[in-house]
């Protein structure tokens, strides 16, 4: 307890003191006594002295009941322990916590404010506790944060300050180097954002707070697309993964502003062309390496550029597994073997669209034999309606043509007015 612990060295420090002035009276008056009256006082000054000393309690515990502490290796351990919520009673020498297999549902603001503050905390590992929320300002207090991994956590919350503190201006940057973000994205019967994409942008880009880190891992994410100028408070990044995700483009991305990007992992997406703006901003970045195995390349005409930069290009490592997915008759070919021969934008479309797109046309003429059909054997019903509508609209061009005779005669009009008289 609080009170205990604060009275426990007090006390001990007077037993102390108590202990030394005993030992100050015994040597006075060993002085003046004879030598063996001497060696018994200090033999029972020592006694004395070790009494008092083993008198004092021990101090309480600083590991978490339900948690594993390592004092020598700075280390404490929580995992899969069903915690609902960061524990309060975390030791001050933490430097390395890990937080993985729990139920915290929700990282309210200071969740890590201690006093004493945690100030040696640098790498906290959040992984697979079921975080559906991260508040505003989630991480201040932690002044000495480098690493920070919030991966298999279904976030449908994100706050645009959760790493920055409430207020991205006013706040001090963040002290991150690290920040692991693979697999995050919720369940679609679970997501309320309209844009998963846009709120971890959001997330990324308030000011200058991220303007130290170094790596960013955004795996496994699902995403469609980068929102422009995600990555535009970030040039100090030096590894960005983005691999298995779901982009089809990167015309919107710019990398111009990370001149220290030494990988970029593109692997397992949906690109199929990389355009000259994004191969211009690559080929600019003075130590990075390219990654791009296992996505759909469309070895069409808009794929010459991209083959003769590659062609040329160092950084694209295992460029020679990059093959052709379509069309079909390019299909596994090899794209470094390509020349502009093979390389033309003829309209063939995959085996499969074209499958559908007969099999559309024969619904469409299938219904339009029916709908001939029927006004064929209803040929004079119809017939007998158009004459209908036919006499009927005659009916009234006449009353028309009639009342406008009498406006246009003036003598009919001065019978038709004293008639009315």
């Amino acid at each position: 307890m609080p009170g205990g612990c604060s009275r426990g060295p007090a006390a001990g420090d007077g037993r102390l003191r108590l202990a030394r002035l005993a030992l100050i009276l015994l040597g006075w008056v060993s002085s003046s006594s004879p030598t063996s009256s001497a060696s018994s006082s200090s033999t029972s000054s020592a006694s004395f002295l070790a009494s008092a000393v083993s008198a004092q309690p021990p101090l309480p515990s600083q590991c978490p009941q339900p948690c594993e502490c390592s004092e020598a290796a700075r280390t404490v351990k929580c995992v899969n322990r069903n915690l609902t919520e960061v524990p309060t009673d975390l030791p001050p020498y933490v430097r390395n916590l890990f937080l993985t297999g729990n139920h915290l549902a929700v990282l309210p603001a200071g969740a890590f404010a201690r006093r004493p503050p945690l100030a040696e905390l640098a790498a906290l590992n959040l992984s697979g506790s079921r975080l559906e929320e991260v508040r505003a300002g989630a991480f201040e207090h932690l002044p000495s944060l480098r690493q920070l991994d919030l991966s298999h956590n279904p976030l449908d919350t994100l706050s645009p300050f959760a790493f920055s503190g409430s207020n991205a201006s006013a706040s001090a940057p963040s002290t991150l180097e690290e920040l692991i973000l693979n697999h995050i994205v919720p369940p679609e019967d679970e997501r309320h954002n309209q844009s998963f994409e846009g709120m971890v942008a959001a997330a990324l880009r308030p000011g200058q707070a991220l303007r130290g880190l170094r790596r960013l891992e955004l795996a496994s994410n699902h995403f469609l697309y980068l929102p422009r100028n995600v990555l535009a408070q970030l040039p100090s990044l030096r590894h960005l993964d983005l691999s298995n995700n779901s982009l089809v483009s990167l015309t919107y991305v710019s990398f111009r502003n990370l001149t220290h990007l030494e990988s970029l992992h593109l692997e397992d997406n949906a690109l199929k062309v990389l355009h000259n703006g994004t191969l211009h901003e690559l080929q600019g970045l003075p130590h990075v390496r390219v990654f791009l195995d296992n996505n759909p390349w469309v070895c069409d005409c808009l794929m010459a550029d991209m083959v003769a930069w590659l062609k040329d290009t160092e950084i694209v490592q295992g460029k020679a597994r990059l093959t052709c997915a379509f069309p079909e008759k390019m299909r596994n070919r090899v794209l470094l073997q390509l020349n502009s021969a093979d390389l033309d934008c003829d309209p063939i479309l995959p085996q499969s669209l074209q499958t559908s797109y007969v099999f559309l046309g024969i619904v469409l003429a299938l219904i339009g034999a029916i709908f001939l059909l029927v006004l064929y054997l209803n040929r004079k019903g119809i017939k007998k309606w158009m004459h209908n509508i036919r006499d009927a609209c005659r009916d009234h061009m006449e009353g028309y043509h009639y009342r406008y005779e009498i406006n246009a005669d003036p003598r009919l009009t001065n019978l038709s007015s004293n008639s009315d008289v």
